[in-house]
This record gives structure tokens, sequence and C-alpha cells, in this order.
């Protein structure tokens, strides 16, 4: 795989997971009654608030967020990129399938933007699972 996809790839899920985590764990009442920001509000529809379990959401993205930037440094260690895509596939494909299993809460907008959104996610994560090219493992980029 081309090492500028991975960059892209792991920038952008480092950038979503920081952004995340940091709000819902530094303010998780602001995170839950705004999120995902810019006028959206797409938390308070699933459920009551709940500050512990905010919070360990935001753990777990800051959790991934960690791995994440580790994996951007090390961007040509195969082995080590394709686990944190792993990583990310495993809670991408989980996020996804329960959200797109409660669309009916949201109007079209809304529910067009998490298919969108959650699924660029999803991509992201597994494009992160291609091995990288012949030439590059040949060069020694799994080290």
């Amino acid at each position: 795989m081309n090492t500028r996809i991975r960059y892209v790839s792991l920038g952008l899920l480092a950038v979503v997971s920081l952004y995340t985590g940091l709000w819902a764990y530094f303010s998780p009442t602001g995170w839950y009654a705004n999120f995902p920001g810019l006028g959206l509000k797409w938390l308070p529809q699933l459920g009551p608030y709940n500050e512990h379990l905010v919070k360990d959401a935001g753990s777990m993205f800051l959790a991934l967020a960690c791995l994440t930037v580790i994996a951007l440094r090390q961007v040509r260690n195969t082995r080590l990129v394709q686990t944190t895509g792993a990583v990310w596939l495993v809670f991408n494909v989980l996020h996804f399938s329960y959200h797109v299993q409660h669309l009916d809460m949201y109007g079209t907008r809304d529910q067009v933007l998490n298919v969108v959104s959650l699924g660029g996610l999803l991509l992201l994560s597994a494009v992160l699972l291609v091995p990288a090219g012949a030439r590059s493992e040949r060069q020694g980029d799994d080290r």
C-alpha cells in the first residue's frame, strides 16, 4: 500500500479520535448535548445522559488516538499499521452496525450523514489492512 494513503487514513482516524475523545472526556455534558457539532445533535435521541458511559467512550477514543498516533509515526511498519487498522475495523464495524439499525430516530439529512461518516471511518480502517507493495516490503518496511 502507498505510504501516502497510510498517512491520510491514520491522520484522519487520529483527528476523529482526538476530537471525539477529548471532547467526550473533558466536557461530557457538552459532548452528549452537541455531538457531532456544527449545529447537529445526534446523541440525546439515543437515550438519557450517563456521565460514566460518556467518559468511558471518551477514554476509548483517546486510547485509539494513542495507538493511531504511534502507527502514524511508524507508518512504514506494516504489522503495526495493519494491527491499528484491525483494531479500528472491529470498533467501526460494530459501531456502524448499531447505528444503521437505529436511523429511524433521525431526519433524512442526519441519517445520510450518519451512514456516510461512519461508513467512511469503516473504509479508512479497512484500507489500513492492505499490505504494503512488494517493493516496499523488500526495502524492509516491516521493521
